[in-house]
């Protein structure tokens, strides 16, 4: 079957579900190198964790209650200083919607909302502060992330100028899908900049408001360590003979 006939998939799904694509690329991108990258891991000055304990009295699904607090934050850098909660409820159902196989709540508790409410707090903070160690970019909401044969274009979280944010709310260090998804994030825009000329991000920022800890790597580092010593263009290539080298951008 040409890949022009496979079903789309965003990126974000395909490095989730379909891990196989990006083994081929990164092959070196074990548990031995992410638990090396985790011991860069920081925390911002001023900012708690959100406690466990009530997170663990809401009766939502934890990929709703975070989605839920992502969606407030970016309703809040869109300079919307109250957001209504049923406004955020509907975005953040229909975001899980696409990508998961969601249990849909009618109603918030009060609990609901002060653990997203937390949570939110945490992320709005965390970017302005990564704001005023770059005083030259702002924060993008929702970056475009370009497509290539059968994967469709997606959105990325946030970026700030060359760095590629992400955002992860979990009770865990970054695991290997963290990465393999921003190395497909990276791969697909660098792809697009071979045509069209934009910058590509040189840094990711992966996130977790839930924890308040943060994590900064280098794209060249992260490409180089995860593959078997490729060359971004290799890479490109490498990506192109997969997902169908001949097949349109969408």
């Amino acid at each position: 079957m040409s890949s022009s006939r496979l079903p789309l998939r965003d990126p974000r799904t395909v490095a989730r579900d379909i891990p196989g694509v990006l083994d081929i690329l990164f092959p070196r991108l074990s548990g031995g190198m992410v638990q090396s990258l985790n011991k860069g891991l920081r925390r911002i000055e001023g900012i708690s964790p959100v406690p466990e304990a009530m997170i663990e009295q809401s009766q939502l699904q934890k990929a709703m209650l975070f989605e839920l607090a992502s969606v407030r934050a970016e309703l809040i850098l869109r300079e919307d200083g109250a957001p209504s909660w049923e406004e955020c409820l509907a975005l953040a159902v229909a975001r899980q919607r696409r990508h998961f196989d969601a249990k849909i709540p009618t109603t918030l508790s009060t609990l609901d909302m002060a653990v997203a409410e937390r949570a939110c707090a945490n992320l709005v903070n965390m970017l302005h502060e990564l704001e005023r160690h770059d005083r030259n970019s702002s924060v993008e909401i929702a970056p475009r992330i370009p497509g290539l044969g059968w994967i469709a274009p997606g959105n990325g979280d946030f970026s700030l100028g060359v760095h590629l944010i992400e955002v992860k709310h979990t009770n865990r260090n970054f695991v290997s899908g963290d990465f393999r998804q921003v190395l497909m994030y990276w791969l697909l825009k660098y792809a697009a900049s071979v045509e069209t000329n934009e910058t590509v991000w040189s840094e990711v920022i992966l996130l977790n408001p839930r924890r308040n800890c943060w994590l900064k790597v280098n794209f060249d580092f992260l490409l180089k360590s995860a593959s078997a010593n490729l060359n971004r263009v290799e890479l490109s290539e490498l990506l192109r003979s997969v997902v169908g080298q001949d097949a349109d951008r969408r």
